[in-house]
């Protein structure tokens, strides 16, 4: 069942989730306050998530989150319907974290200590999540990490990753269960120390 939202134009689901297309982003253009909000609301822990991934410094995520809600507003008119809004805000939320990257000069390996001092879990309320999370840094590629963090801490699924990531839905399931086997043996060793 589809409602309006008081007071907007906005469409959600029943469960008060929104429907990421076109509509919403041209609503978006046309300055409606209340689209923009709920776009944030409803994407910004996995852009979050998928930032933090790349960068590995809470601090620099957050920045980049908010700079990438900047860029979204900006160019949101610019927006071409591909049925892919939530992977073009991915792909500008990826290109403004390399481009940090490059100028950090950031080294592409960092001691886990280092990572989580860096990172503050404790942004992520749940605790499975934020146990996910830890591993995640400690064993994992960036690929994989990006992959776990993507479908466990925001609940994105495979099909959804494939796309924002551009890759085949195989490659991300393959890339997922090896990543999940790596953190099921890392926790393993931990609990017989």
């Amino acid at each position: 069942m589809r409602t309006k939202l008081p007071n907007s134009n906005v469409s959600t689901d029943k469960d008060f989730t929104i429907k990421l297309d076109a509509v919403l982003f041209q609503q978006i253009a046309e300055g409606n306050k209340d689209a923009f909000r709920i776009l944030y609301e409803q994407t910004y822990q996995s852009i979050y998530v998928y930032l933090l991934s790349i960068v590995q410094n809470k601090e620099e995520a957050e920045d980049l989150l908010q700079e990438t809600f900047i860029r979204v507003r900006l160019y949101v008119d610019r927006y071409s319907d591909q049925g892919k809004p939530l992977a073009w805000m991915f792909t500008i939320a990826r290109n403004l974290a390399y481009m940090r990257l490059r100028e950090l000069k950031k080294k592409s390996f960092q001691e886990f200590e280092t990572i989580q001092d860096m990172i503050g879990f404790s942004v992520i309320q749940n605790v499975e999540d934020r146990i996910v999370l830890e591993g995640a840094f400690q064993v994992l590629n960036d690929e994989e990490r990006s992959i776990v963090l993507l479908h466990a801490v925001s609940g994105m699924k495979h099909k959804e990753i494939a796309s924002i990531l551009n890759k085949p839905l195989s490659t991300v399931l393959s890339k997922y269960n090896r990543a999940i086997k790596k953190l099921n043996q890392e926790l393993s060793n931990n609990g017989k120390e």
